[in-house]
This record gives C-alpha cells, sequence and structure tokens, in this order.
C-alpha cells in the first residue's frame, strides 16, 4: 500500500506538493489577513524558489502535484458531480454550479484552485473593485496543513478558518479516488467537521514511531478534535502514546512544526523559551488505557519516557533577538529527507550555525543540483534554499510538503 509514514525522519521515498500559482495574486494588502497572510508575497519569485525546492526533492522521493491527481479522479464523473456538490455545500450558489459543470476537468481543477471572479455590477466597475464567487485557496501549497498520514492511513485536517474549507474537500477527493495514494482510509476527516471546538491542522501532528505521535494544542487544534483523534489512533491504529504540546496563544507559533521539529533520531531544531527554561510550555503524557494524563517536566523528559534520547538544537542559537527573528522565518521549520539529512530556507544563518554544530554541513540548493557540493550517504547535512516570498506565507519546507510513503527509519 502507498500510504506509510511512522516518522518524520524515515528515508522520503513519495510526497504531495502543490506549485504556487496565480491563487496568491488574490492576496493583496486590504486582503491579506482574509487569506491568513502577514505580508502579500511576489508570485513569480515564489513559483521559482518553489521549483528548485522541488527539483531537490526530486532527487530523493517521487514528486506528485496536486493538480495532477485532482485531474485524474475528476475524469470519473461520478467522482466529480460528488466534489462539485460538497463544493457548493461550502459555497452555495446556483450560477457557479452551472459554471463548474460546464468545465473539462483540468480547468474544474485551476478554477476550484485559483478561484472564479463575480462578475461585477455598475458600482463595482466604478470603483474597480473586484469579488469573487468561488474564493481561491492561496494557502493551498502548505499542503502538510491539510493532510497527512499517520502509519497507512490518512488524515483530513480541520481548518480552524473558512477559507481553507475547500482544501479540505479536495485533499479527500485525492486520497478517497487515487489509486497512487492507495491507504486503509481517512481515518480523520475533518472535510465533515466544522464546528468551532473541532479544528485540527497537520502542522500541529508529529508521527515520531509507528506507536507514538507528538501533537500541538494550539490555536488551530482545539482539544475536542485531539480527544476524538486520539479515540481513533487508540481504536485504529497501532499508537499507544501521545505526547502533548500546550501551544502558546501567539501568532507565531500557529502550529507545532513552527517551534519543533526532529531532524535526526537524536536530534530536533526546537525554538528555545517554549521547550527549555522558565517559560517552557506544559506537556502532557497520554498512554493509552490510563485514565489521566501525566505531566511532564518538559518535551524531553516526556519523549525519554516513550524510548526517545532527543538533543535540542536552538533555533536561532543563543540570543533571544535571534531565536525570535528566526523562528517568524521558520527556522523550526525543517523537512527531513532521511535521518540527518533536512532541507531548510537558506536565511536562518544563525540556525544553521547551531545545525553545524552538531555535526551538519550545509550545502546550497544550487551546488547540491550541480553536483559541485555532494552529500555522501551517512552524512549529516543540511539543503538550503531560497525562501525569501516563500516564508511570507506563513511557513517553511515542512509545511510545504505532505509526504506519502517514508521508510521506517529504524529498519
Amino acid at each position: 500500500m502507498p500510504v506509510h509514514i511512522s516518522s518524520e525522519i524515515g528515508r522520503i521515498r513519495e510526497v504531495l506538493v502543490h506549485s504556487p500559482g496565480a491563487e496568491l495574486l488574490a492576496v493583496t494588502p486590504s486582503t491579506r489577513r482574509d487569506y491568513l497572510y502577514d505580508d502579500i508575497v511576489d508570485v513569480g519569485e515564489a513559483q521559482r524558489e518553489h521549483r528548485r525546492f522541488v527539483s531537490v526533492l526530486e532527487k530523493f522521493a517521487k514528486v506528485h502535484l496536486v493538480k495532477d491527481l485532482l485531474s485524474d479522479v475528476l475524469a470519473d464523473d461520478a467522482t466529480r458531480q460528488n466534489l462539485i456538490r460538497e463544493t457548493l455545500d461550502i459555497i452555495p450558489l446556483e450560477p457557479l454550479s452551472r459554471d463548474l459543470k460546464e468545465l473539462s476537468a483540468p480547468d474544474l481543477v485551476r478554477t476550484l484552485i485559483e478561484g472564479k471572479e463575480e462578475m461585477p455590477g455598475l458600482l463595482t466597475r466604478t470603483l474597480n473593485e473586484c469579488g469573487f464567487t468561488l474564493p481561491p485557496l492561496p494557502n493551498l501549497f502548505f499542503t502538510r496543513d491539510v493532510a497527512m498520514a499517520i502509519n497507512d492511513h490518512m488524515m483530513i485536517g480541520s481548518m480552524r478558518f473558512s477559507v481553507r474549507w475547500t482544501e479540505e474537500i479536495l485533499m479527500r477527493t485525492i486520497f478517497r479516488h487515487h489509486p497512487i495514494v492507495a491507504n486503509k482510509g481517512i481515518l480523520y476527516d475533518g472535510s465533515r467537521e466544522h464546528r468551532l471546538n473541532y479544528t485540527l491542522e497537520g502542522g500541529d501532528v508529529h508521527p515520531l514511531r509507528n506507536d507514538t505521535l507528538m501533537i500541538g494544542f494550539s490555536e488551530r487544534s482545539s482539544p475536542a478534535a485531539i480527544d476524538n483523534l486520539a479515540g481513533l489512533l487508540f481504536k485504529e491504529t497501532g499508537i499507544t502514546d501521545l505526547i502533548i504540546v500546550i501551544m502558546p496563544g501567539e501568532e507565531t507559533a500557529i502550529h507545532l512544526d513552527m517551534i519543533f521539529t526532529q531532524v535526526d533520531r537524536n536530534l530536533c531544531v526546537v525554538h528555545p523559551p517554549h521547550f527549555m527554561g522558565p517559560e517552557r510550555l506544559p506537556i502532557l503524557h497520554w498512554k493509552k488505557g490510563n485514565a489521566a494524563l501525566k505531566e511532564m517536566p518538559d518535551v524531553f523528559h516526556a519523549l525519554d519516557a516513550c524510548g526517545f534520547a532527543i538533543e535540542p538544537i536552538l533555533c536561532g542559537g543563543s540570543r533571544r533577538i535571534t531565536q525570535e527573528r528566526e523562528q517568524w522565518a521558520s527556522g523550526c521549520n525543517f523537512l527531513a529527507i532521511r535521518p540527518g539529512l533536512v532541507l531548510s530556507y537558506m536565511r536562518n544563518e544563525a540556525t544553521l550555525q547551531e545545525m553545524q554544530k552538531s555535526g551538519f554541513k550545509v550545502v546550497s540548493a544550487a551546488d547540491f543540483l550541480e553536483g559541485s557540493d555532494p552529500i555522501r550517504e551517512g552524512d549529516r547535512a543540511v539543503i538550503t534554499f531560497d525562501g525569501g516570498e516563500l516564508v511570507r506565507g506563513g511557513g517553511g519546507p515542512r509545511c510545504m510538503t505532505c509526504p506519502i510513503q517514508r521508510d521506517d527509519p529504524w529498519d
């Protein structure tokens, strides 16, 4: 079965990404907060950065594009009609229904992602205003938020903000119908769950081993949804231990992967104030079958209790001012290709210096792709790429990938 993800660091074999496109043009100074952006993005430069990122990924894994897999499954009329019907459940508009039904599968996919502008009325034309009957999806290139694998099952996120609800049904359609991403079933289907207190996003879900999962209770993932997921995990999978990080209520840490990612069997990158010292976050250990959750002194004690002896690498180094700057720029957000080989934005220089202290070689994507700075099997290395525009969306390499298949790192 293609879908198999039992860790964050196993050798990656297949991954799903979305290349950002014209949907980003809808993000303007006046609409950016509606679309969950802190800044507007240069679309052309973001596309160039993403292409370089994908070029590196393709050296290690089979890379699938959301639009390609979605076009494939929408060639089936029943699947197509069901997706249109579910889209209209979110955006009920009869003229939109007629327009969508007339489109070919590729055009339908493009419209669902890039949106459909409404015909302007006289006042709208006079004021040169623009609106959408079908809103675009400028956050879709953060594929991890919406779809994530846990062992051999899939989870579809229940997104905190309605501007991302259409993303849920696109991903569910792919993972229900495309043979390339065949799985044991959608364990948690957030596209069916739009209660405000039942939200759960993939940036907060970190598989550590086939029996252990770390999860963040953040502003985007609620206790009720985590309770629901825990029950499903304990019943349907081999998960026996959950480590729950009680996240701070601040916009810099919208997901767990913005303050913590694992980069090797015994190493993780963390935002120091949240995991070390007097400001460290509360950590709970949930053992299957136990009647109560156990509060742990810190995340490292919790990991050790689950059999993980993991040491921290400090995002931003030792100075608080640099820690805060680089955490904001996704300095904690690494994607592991295999244990000890990771991808990162090149801008977070203090964090990369800390990686070097832990034995990581820092190699630019350009040098790696040209072969002028090779990485041997077993080397610890960070492959860096420019992400000055991509980072404006509020995420990093982990956010931009939905791994479909990894090797088990303990084999």
